[in-house]
Order: structure tokens, then C-alpha cells, then sequence
């Protein structure tokens, strides 16, 4: 297997993907270095969701490669369906309770053998990533799905890819349709993630709080292609 370089997360080789026939994302080279929070920037159609779920393992390119931690993977394959989370503009809860929402993918690593996940220990990254995006536990954790507001839904969802404390996390508009106190938090707790745990952060965003704010480096994105 050809390793590439280990102080990368994540490498694009001769990337090209089509969608409704047309070239959706065109790049001949790319690098994301492990612990940097970086920004995607573009207009809507320049490729910045595309290249996220590309980061997120949920669809394979149509020609070329793509490598995680130095080697390459395809979509939904062990090496990277528990490293690797994505949040998109839409939180999409469960309905059920905020607790229920948060456990739900460390039940599912549980049960593949994952250590660390007893209920004690997942209670415990259940409350602390509650804390991270600003929702008091005792007050949220039993509340039901479609008790929150928009924003309080969207923290919800980032606190549920938190708990996971994923090697990478791939954020999608995050903070598009919420509130100013909940962008406020979950831009706080990306960087909490970066800070604590290492946590790469790739985040594609219109919201200039985000690329002059928190982004490390900045990509910018038009027609498929990297221009900046």
C-alpha cells in the first residue's frame, strides 16, 4: 500500500468528480495538515460541499484519490467511518431526546468494540460536550427533539459529533440558518475540539466570523477548481 505523508489528514491526488455531467470539482492536488482548523470559500456551486463529502468518505470520486492519514481510502471503509464526522446545515435529529441524539453514535461504537464507551464514560462525553456548545445538561438532556429552537437543534448535532471527538470534523454552512448566540458557540466549540483533543476542522462558510476568525488558512473555491 503506497503511504503518503503522515503529517497530512487528509490528501487529494487528480481529483476530478462529475455530477449531471458536468465537472463538479477539478483539483490536481491537495493537502490538509493534521490539527488545522482550515475555511472553504467559494460561491454556491464552486464545489465546497462536494469536496467535504469527499473528505467525509460518503462518495468516491469519479477519477482519482483520495488519502486519509497517509493512506488511501474508499467510502464507508473501517479505517475511517469512526474518525471522521460531518455536520451539515441541517441538523436532522432524531426524535428523541437530546441526550438519546448525542448517544446514539457512541452506542453504535460501542457495539462495534470500541473501548472507553460504558455507559458511565459515555454519560461523561455526553455532558462534556453539552458543555462545549453552551447546553446545560440537566436543563437539555431529557428535553425532546422538537422542544429546541433552531439553533439549540443545531448545537444538539454538533455536540453529538463532539462526543465522538473525531480525528476530523467536516462542517457544512454550520452556522447558516441559527441564531448569533449559537454561531457564537459553535465556532467556540470547534475551536474547544482543535484546542483539546486535536481535532482537525475543515469548515465550509459564507460567514466571515468563521475565515477571519477561527480558520487557520483559507481555500477558495470557483467552478471545481482551487483559485486561491
Amino acid at each position: 500500500m503506497k503511504i503518503k505523508n503522515m503529517t497530512t489528514i487528509f490528501e487529494l491526488e487528480n481529483i476530478q468528480h462529475i455530477y449531471n455531467n458536468r465537472k463538479s470539482l477539478d483539483i490536481n492536488y491537495l493537502a490538509i495538515s493534521k490539527g488545522t482548523i482550515t475555511g472553504l470559500m467559494g460561491p454556491n456551486g464552486s464545489g465546497k460541499t462536494t469536496l467535504l463529502k469527499l473528505f467525509a468518505f460518503s462518495m468516491k470520486p469519479t477519477i482519482g484519490t483520495v488519502y486519509f492519514n497517509g493512506k488511501p481510502e474508499i467510502p464507508f471503509s473501517k479505517g475511517v467511518r469512526f474518525d471522521i464526522s460531518l455536520l451539515t446545515q441541517e441538523p436532522y435529529l432524531l426524535k428523541r431526546t437530546v441526550y438519546e441524539n448525542i448517544n446514539y453514535g457512541l452506542k453504535i461504537r460501542h457495539k462495534n468494540g470500541f473501548s472507553g464507551n460504558s455507559d458511565k464514560q459515555r454519560r461523561m462525553k455526553i455532558r462534556i460536550a453539552m458543555i462545549h456548545v453552551g447546553l446545560d445538561f440537566d436543563t437539555f438532556a431529557n428535553r425532546q427533539w422538537n422542544e429546541l429552537s433552531g439553533g439549540e437543534a443545531q448545537r444538539v448535532a454538533m455536540a453529538a459529533r463532539l462526543a465522538l471527538q473525531p480525528q476530523a470534523l467536516l462542517l457544512d454552512e454550520p452556522t447558516a440558518s441559527v441564531d448569533l448566540e449559537s454561531a457564537r458557540k459553535i465556532r467556540d466549540a470547534a475551536k474547544k475540539a482543535r484546542e483539546e483533543w486535536g481535532t482537525t476542522i475543515v469548515v465550509a462558510s459564507h460567514d466571515k466570523s468563521w475565515i477571519h476568525g477561527v480558520c487557520d488558512t483559507c481555500i477558495s473555491l470557483s467552478q471545481g477548481s482551487i483559485v486561491r
